[in-house]
């Protein structure tokens, strides 16, 4: 046997010891509970998302999934926390727009590589962006909201869920394709932005459907525009922004599961398998589809390539509106 031959021997034998030492450790997963990591405060998308996910797992798994809220620095924190954890399938991140393809775009550095820190396990769902206003506010529509803005310069400012954030960015969007005079106010999450729209202290924001959904119903916001192609089958009579006032504007926002990069092909497809699974049954697709999130349930090549392309155009999305960390 040539010294060639001998090598490529090893080197296949070794690929099998290292499969089927992963395959060994995928049997006897998980054998303890799961973190899984928010980015966010509780009672956004990302929150509602995993703990519904997060029930499921439990469920599947015969261990407890933990959910634990790391919000700040507009998610790099969480991101952070998951990218140096072990890769060994127990920490597993609620991914969102903002921490995994925004902040791409908005920071010189990240103490994390977007794509390189981690291992995609699927895209569970899309979630549209709606534009908000305080009752109050004598407008129906976003064109009726630009001529009010525009009748009253420098007396508009908006709420967004954290610098940076999809909310954040769809509303400089917003600013600047109307050619608008109006400020931005950021909190801690969407649900403090829409907490102070109900409260009066700001005019407007944009803020994802499942976390203004429970607030539409209430009456304590009003809806005047949607930021997607079509009309929601949530909200059937609330036009798109692109036919009420500004044609092509469009913004959504989207959820997936991430685990750290290294963790085993065979943990990634176990993790895979149950949440696509979960998000078949019918009691989850109705609570998430209630609140007005869209369901994919991808593989996890898909949203890895999905992935890529997000962070490429929110980078453009950016440069256009020139947008900042304040």
């Amino acid at each position: 046997m040539s010294r060639v031959v001998r090598v490529a021997a090893l080197v296949a034998a070794s690929m099998l010891v290292v499969a089927g030492a992963s395959a060994a450790f995928a049997q006897s997963y998980p054998a303890r509970p799961i973190k899984f990591v928010v980015p966010y405060p509780p009672g956004g998308a990302s929150d509602v998302t995993a703990r519904i996910l997060g029930q499921k797992l439990s469920e599947a798994y015969g261990q407890p999934v933990v959910i634990e809220n790391r919000p700040g620095a507009n998610g790099n924190i969480a991101l952070a926390e998951v990218a140096k954890a072990a890769p060994d399938g127990y920490t597993i991140l609620m991914g969102n727009v903002g921490p995994n393809a925004i902040n791409a775009g908005l920071y010189k550095t990240l103490p994390f590589d977007p794509i390189a820190s981690f291992a995609p396990i699927t895209l569970t769902s899309t979630v549209p962006i709606v534009l908000l206003v305080h009752p109050a506010l004598a407008v129906k529509d976003a064109k009726e909201l630009i001529a009010h803005i525009k009748a009253n310069p420098g007396r508009t400012n908006f709420a967004s869920g954290g610098n940076g954030s999809a909310t954040h960015l769809t509303a400089e969007m917003f600013k600047s394709m109307a050619g608008l005079d109006i400020v931005h106010v950021p909190y801690k999450g969407d649900a403090a932005a829409m907490t102070a729209l109900m409260a009066g202290e700001v005019t407007m924001t944009f803020a994802t459907i499942v976390a203004a959904m429970p607030q539409i119903k209430g009456g304590r916001v009003k809806v005047i525009g949607v930021a997607a192609t079509k009309r929601l089958a949530a909200l059937p009579d609330v036009p798109t922004i692109s036919e009420s006032a500004l044609p092509g504007f469009e913004s959504t926002s989207w959820g997936g599961v991430l685990a750290p990069a290294g963790t085993p092909p065979a943990i990634v497809a176990s993790l895979q398998t149950e949440i696509t699974k979960a998000l078949r049954l019918p009691d989850v697709r109705e609570r998430l589809a209630g609140l007005g999130a869209e369901i994919v349930g991808s593989s996890s090549a898909e949203f890895a390539e999905y992935l890529k392309a997000e962070i490429a155009k929110w980078s453009g999305v950016i440069k256009t509106a020139g947008a900042t960390i304040d």
